[in-house]
């Protein structure tokens, strides 16, 4: 005799059953929750750092504009006409190229704002550089005898302080007279241009330089090529024009006040003590001095054309990119110094 026997699985209890769904619907309630909070401050830290950036660049943008305006105004100060008779200073330092402080463009723009002003009694050059480009110092120097002609009861005086050299005195030539300290260095008047030479350490390298031109010298200055002795007359041609005209220009400016000597413009430099037997300078004083016994108007306003802190970044930017493309076309001009 055979029998069925059936098995049944344990019966859950329905209030258990109840309990577990209430408490899976409430953690997922408390899950909901959590991401919800976790969401809101994701998004309020968004917020936040989206508000810090609009202020910090608000701020920087305020701070850049009060900064461009007070230099605009500094740049402006001493340029309009003062209430009283008085001795317009304008600086000459560093290099003189175009792009730079003592560039002809803002050197000129000086002068005209100092020459231009009815109360100016006489305008002092205040110079302290090394010299630079023979372009830029023609530029300045064809300017203040424009100018000396404009108003000949304004005479400008150059002054230098620790160094007048090459293009810097090219421009103090064109002055009505030339003070310096007995211990300032004056003259070098004489014109450079250096460069290197690679071609043996290219080879020793193992290193082929390749160079495509139109033009049979269009790379005469390449220091990667050997020299050649025809180019390098005429490149030597060019300096003894520009030594030349530098000369002359000396010549016209001082005119019989410079003495004979055999280095007169070689190149060389001299004190300020010897500058004066040679006829270079005039004498020996200061810009207060000149100021105070010459013009006789002892204050002094600076005339000085000065770049707000963007103009002088632009500057710095178009100078390095230039100074780059210059090395890698292997150009190079020549120089008063």
């Amino acid at each position: 005799m055979s029998s069925d026997k059936w098995t049944e699985g344990p019966q859950q209890d329905p209030e258990q059953t109840r309990a577990a769904a209430l408490k899976s619907r409430e953690d997922r309630k408390a899950w909901e929750l959590l991401e919800k909070g976790l969401l809101a401050s994701v998004q309020e830290q968004r917020r936040s750092r989206r508000w810090g950036i609009f202020f910090k660049t608000l701020t920087f943008v305020y701070l850049f504009g009060a900064i461009m305006l007070f230099s605009d105004f500094s740049s402006m100060e001493g340029a309009g006409s003062v209430g009283e008779p008085h001795t317009a200073v304008i600086e000459l330092r560093g290099l003189i190229a175009d792009q730079q402080e003592a560039s002809a463009d803002n050197l000129v723009t000086s002068l005209r704002s100092a020459f231009e002003d009815e109360n100016t009694r006489g305008v002092i050059l205040r110079i302290n550089s090394p010299g630079g480009s023979p372009v830029q110092s023609g530029y300045v120097y064809d300017e203040i005898k424009r100018l000396r002609g404009l108003y000949p009861d304004k005479k400008l005086y150059a002054v230098i302080t620790d160094l007048g050299a090459s293009g810097a005195y090219y421009i103090a030539a064109a002055a009505d007279e030339i003070y310096a300290d007995k211990a300032s260095l004056v003259g070098s008047i004489g014109v450079t241009a250096a460069g290197f030479g690679f071609v043996e350490t290219l080879d020793k390298l193992g290193i082929e330089r390749r160079t495509y031109t139109a033009g049979e010298h269009k790379a005469f200055l390449d220091p990667f090529q050997p020299e050649k002795p025809e180019e390098r007359a005429f490149w030597q041609d060019v300096l003894q024009t520009t030594h030349q005209q530098f000369i002359e220009q000396v010549k016209a400016g001082r005119g019989d006040r410079l003495k004979e000597h055999p280095d007169m413009f070689s190149g060389l430099v001299w004190s300020g003590e010897q500058a004066v037997e040679l006829g270079l300078v005039d004498g020996l004083s200061s810009t207060s001095a000149v100021a105070r016994d010459i013009i006789g108007a002892e204050e002094v306003v600076d005339f000085t054309h000065r770049e707000s802190p963007f103009q002088r970044f632009s500057r710095q930017l178009g100078t390095s990119i230039g100074n780059t493309l210059a090395t890698h076309l292997g150009l190079s001009a020549p120089v008063l110094r």
